[in-house]
């Protein structure tokens, strides 16, 4: 998937949950950094890729990408596994920790929002061809559907056509179908 289907995977992942789940009472700054940390998350499994959205967006970011790629043993190696995902949850809760100290919100809701963006990442990558590797260091790619030939292509025209469109639709429906929660959050919630 390209970097926006990735980050509106990440916001539809978010609607579902508001939709779904309690939500505990935050601040703006705390909606707004946890936000940022959802979409921050639905990008950062591809830190593996010197050309990924995320190095692009940085100051000196694809020279950085070139250094950190071999480390994670090149697209969708590490970063996108199991063992990628607890290595990333312990890193970045203890980067927001670290953090917490200069920026005042909740640390754990902005840490549970990357998180979500960044398994978000995984599950939509499952969809593609090349699949993810889900059990690393095993070699094994796995995908869905079973057959590599019914899966998507990374931006390709049913990614642009369906995909992207059809999570636009999930979040237009979940936002209308549940109003009453979104209105309640944005009214109760953000103080």
């Amino acid at each position: 998937m390209v970097g926006r289907t990735h980050d509106l995977a990440a916001i539809t992942a978010i609607t579902y949950i508001i939709a779904t789940s309690p939500i505990p009472k935050m601040s703006l700054a705390t909606a707004v950094v946890a936000l940022s940390a959802t979409m921050i998350g639905g990008l950062t499994p591809d830190i593996d890729q010197p050309t990924a959205p995320l190095w692009r967006s940085l100051p000196a970011g694809s020279i950085i990408g070139r250094l950190v790629s071999p480390f994670l043993g090149g697209h969708r190696f590490l970063s996108h596994s199991l063992l990628g995902i607890l290595l990333f949850s312990f890193l970045s809760e203890h980067l927001l920790a670290m953090i917490s100290s200069v920026l005042l919100v909740n640390m754990h809701i902005v840490w549970e929002c990357f998180m979500i963006g960044f398994i978000s990442h995984l599950v939509m990558d499952t969809f593609t061809r090349e699949g993810v590797p889900w059990l690393f260091p095993f070699p094994f790619h796995f995908g869905i559907p079973p057959l590599k030939f019914f899966r998507i292509k990374t931006g390709g025209i049913i990614e642009k056509a369906v995909i992207f469109p059809g999570l636009l639709v999930v979040n237009f429906f979940l936002i209308h179908s549940h109003s009453q929660k979104f209105l309640t959050f944005l009214h109760n919630y953000i103080h």
